[in-house]
């Protein structure tokens, strides 16, 4: 019983008892927990504020090229992309629409039809004047190009990047100054 009895000078040695409460690595990792979910609830946050104004722009461009009737000459610039004068060189060029093409294809097996639209981004908005009065060679050209094109070749994405500078290339040649910067596809059916 000695043993179990302790003298005053033995009892600051032992140590003390461990409350019973949350231990320390608990509360660290519900401290860090927190941290995380509220850092991404903040970047979720302004990921969502910043994807609102885009949205609404893209919904804008879709009402406007729903407003495109079909019985108007598709061949005139976009009214709310054409600015009068040159644009910046990094900046968006002035959108022309192009009539749609419907050709047979050159596929010898079988009988074979592309309808293919095309919009072209241009320098400046005086070209638009110039592709306008050159529109029937321009079609002319174009036409030619896509009936020489088989199904197989125009159906992969290294074809229709082949295509569109073909396009392109045929026609700055009509112009006086190379104009057209690329040409988008709108509609791509092989049928």
């Amino acid at each position: 019983m000695a043993d179990a009895v302790a003298t005053p000078g033995e009892t600051e040695k032992l140590p003390a008892a461990v409350s019973p409460g949350i231990p320390m690595k608990m509360v660290i990792m519900i401290g860090v927990t927190a941290l995380v979910l509220g850092l991404g609830g903040a970047f979720a946050l302004f990921k969502l504020m910043a994807g609102g104004h885009g949205g609404e722009e893209a919904k804008t461009e879709t009402a406007a090229a729903k407003g495109d009737s079909h019985g108007e000459a598709n061949s005139k610039p976009a009214a709310d992309e054409a600015k009068p004068g040159a644009t910046k060189a990094g900046g968006p060029g002035v959108m022309f629409d192009v009539e749609p093409f419907i050709v047979n294809l050159a596929d010898v097996q079988e009988i074979r039809y592309l309808k293919i639209t095309v919009k072209l981004e241009l320098e400046t908005q005086e070209a638009s004047v110039e592709l306008t009065s050159r529109m029937p060679q321009i079609r002319d050209t174009v036409l030619v190009l896509l009936s020489s094109k088989d199904s197989v070749s125009i159906r992969t994405s290294q074809g229709k990047f082949q295509l569109r500078d073909e396009i392109t290339q045929r026609i700055n040649s009509f112009l006086s100054k190379p104009s057209v910067r690329t040409v988008y596809f709108i509609d791509f059916v092989v049928q």
